[in-house]
């Protein structure tokens, strides 16, 4: 109807330099922007209402790009790129389920190594050390991203406040299992600020709200968020990631600490970000705690 992809996009020799405000946080948005700069007649500046992640521009510099960063504003200035290597960490965001599982399920310990810990990205870790979640790094590294092994012990955990400009951004997609952990601390834990939940793979504020209350939890929804109040024992349900990698994770990980058996339909979309989830899972509980079916 002219209102929806598909859309197509033709190239030009160069692009126009500009200088862009986001009206929110947006690393998708910035580096868009950046690498189309690339090819820019001039200078090519973004500027944010807060800091995002900056894996972009430290890749950028890595190939000789002349990036700039000062307080929220970036700015590239098109040059010619040069080959390097490049190690790629291990994903924080997908860290944070095992995490989150580590705290909360049984009385042992989960180590990974290797994981990058931008600053940009660790709220999680800030998050749940606020809850009281006993965390240790070593083997501290930087090739181009700062990288850790994190070691986390399962214990009791408190309840917080998560939210704020300064906050949200970087921790954005580690919200669904965040909330699963606040379902295990007992107490009334807040989300706030967080409206872009709802326009990310799926709703995720209603999602959570909906698919959690399934499993004995108590959960307010709210626009921007959700009030959480944890230290119930959940059970197994029927549940459904509505095709949302993210929901389908922290959906597991809650049925790690639940009572009785949990089937989650539409799982493969883990896939996305994630494909060994469930056998790493398994490797680290020593069985087989979930079971994929066709």
């Amino acid at each position: 109807d002219g209102t929806r992809l598909p859309l197509a996009i033709r190239g030009t020799a160069s692009t126009t330099a500009v200088q862009y405000a986001t009206p929110v946080a947006s690393a998708q948005v910035k580096s868009a922007i950046l690498l189309a700069g690339l090819a820019a007649e001039g200078p090519v500046t973004v500027t944010e209402p807060a800091p995002s992640r900056d894996h972009s521009e430290r890749m950028l510099r890595r190939f000789g790009a002349r990036v700039v960063t000062e307080d929220r504003t970036v700015t590239l200035t098109p040059g010619p790129l040069r080959a390097t290597a490049v190690v790629v960490p291990g994903d924080i965001s997908s860290a944070a389920f095992l995490l989150v599982a580590g705290a909360t399920v049984g009385e042992g310990r989960v180590t990974l190594h290797r994981v990058g810990v931008n600053p940009t990205r660790t709220g999680v870790l800030d998050v749940l050390e606020a809850m009281g979640a006993h965390i240790q790094t070593a083997n501290a590294a930087d090739e181009g991203e700062p990288t850790t092994s994190l070691t986390v012990t399962a214990g009791p955990l408190r309840p917080t406040t998560i939210g704020g400009p300064l906050l949200i951004p970087r921790l954005i997609d580690e919200i669904p299992v965040l909330a699963v952990a606040a379902t295990a601390a007992a107490g009334v834990t807040v989300v706030r600020d967080a409206r872009e939940l709802r326009v990310k793979e799926s709703d995720r504020i209603a999602a959570l709200a909906r698919e959690l209350v399934k499993m004995g939890a108590a959960i307010e929804e709210r626009p921007d968020g959700m009030v959480v109040t944890g230290g119930r024992r959940l059970h197994g349900a029927a549940l459904t990631s509505g095709g949302d990698h993210r929901m389908a994770m922290a959906l597991a990980v809650a049925a790690l600490g639940a009572e009785g058996e949990t089937i989650i339909e539409d799982v493969t979309c883990v896939a996305t970000s994630f494909p060994g989830f469930a056998a790493t899972v398994n490797a680290l509980a020593g069985t087989t705690a979930i079971e994929v079916e066709p």
